[in-house]
């Protein structure tokens, strides 16, 4: 294989996904944040301000991206809101050309896509990781974070491709439903089998 093995890393709300991913990064593997660049371009002095700004008049500031404001425009309006993707899916898409080109040495690299099968962005991949953990833990998890209510909670997960679908898809599944150190030693192993597969 002449170009690093991409794995794409998902998981439910609550489940435990940016532990995995930090670990990941504690291991040497280039971690690509889909969530992480949307905030970057659309942050102060981002690259897709003056063409949100455009699109959405009044939605943007010297702070960047006003999110509520944008919200108002884009929530529940399936137009307005395919309008936005259209501006923020091409320039992710080209950050992660660049990510990759960056790392091309390497033997494995992750994307972290939050909504990789609710969105189809599974293409690309060589293979997919799904981090889970039992649906109890996830919702304690998730009620601790503030201000999140059950509503909100049930709201998310109406969206999210339910957790028992995403595990039966994956390649992988890691378990976020044990102590750190179990999680820790089943992403080592799998980035071990990986760069033992693609070496360098």
């Amino acid at each position: 294989m002449s170009h690093p093995f991409i794995l794409g890393l998902t998981g439910s709300i609550g489940m435990g996904k940016s532990a995995v991913a930090l670990m990941l990064r504690e291991l040497g593997v280039p971690v690509f944040d889909a969530d992480a660049t949307v905030h970057r371009l659309q942050g102060p002095g981002g690259a897709l301000l003056s063409a949100i700004e455009a699109a959405f008049p009044g939605t943007t500031g010297p702070a960047g991206v006003d999110r509520p404001a944008l919200g108002t425009q884009v929530f529940g309006n399936a137009e307005a809101l395919a309008r936005l993707e259209a501006i923020v899916h091409p320039a992710v898409a080209e950050e992660r050309a660049i990510f990759l080109l960056e790392h091309a040495g390497e033997a494995l690299v992750v994307f972290d896509i939050p909504l990789l099968y609710e969105k189809g962005h599974g293409a690309g991949l060589d293979a997919v990781a799904v981090v889970s953990a039992p649906a109890e833990m996830q919702r304690t998890r998730v009620l601790a974070r503030p201000g999140m209510t059950p509503e909100k909670f049930a709201q998310i997960l109406a969206l999210q491709v339910p957790d028992a679908e995403k595990r039966a898809r994956a390649d992988h599944v890691i378990d976020t439903g044990v102590t750190l150190a179990e999680t820790r030693a089943q992403v080592a192993a799998l980035v071990e089998s990986i760069r033992q597969k693609n070496p360098r």
